[in-house]
């Protein structure tokens, strides 16, 4: 069971530090789409928020700090899918592009919010 749980957590935090590594390697692209979002300094929050992604992913993929790590993935997905994925009042070719990007969002965050309970230290953690 616990090479399961190692499994799945390592799966699941290195999709944060993937998300992370895109927001350096594609900052400009990212930086205009935040922008055309109404998101003030987008320069800034871009690679702001990939570092948060990085720290958060690999925290839970090593097991190191998880809780501190859980607790910034969700710092990070609950406002940015407000903020960034807004499908309600849109087109609804808009809305078909950010409906599911919300969603998967507010997934990702239960499940880290999810795993903010489970006991403490995490088995074959770093």
């Amino acid at each position: 069971m616990d090479i399961v749980f190692l499994i799945g957590r390592i799966v699941f935090g290195l999709i944060f530090v993937f998300f992370g590594v895109n927001h350096f390697m594609k900052k400009d692209q990212m930086v205009a789409y935040a922008a055309s979002q109404g998101v003030g300094g987008a320069s800034f929050f871009v690679p702001a928020t990939g570092l948060i992604l990085l720290l958060g992913g690999l925290s839970v993929a090593t097991g190191v700090f998880p809780q501190v790590g859980l607790i910034l993935l969700i710092l990070f997905l609950v406002p940015t899918s407000f903020i960034m994925h807004r499908f309600w009042g849109v087109s609804p070719e808009e809305k078909m592009q950010q409906m599911p990007h919300f969603m998967k969002n507010m997934a990702l965050a239960a499940a880290a919010l999810a795993l903010l309970f489970i006991s403490l230290p995490w088995p074959l953690s770093l």
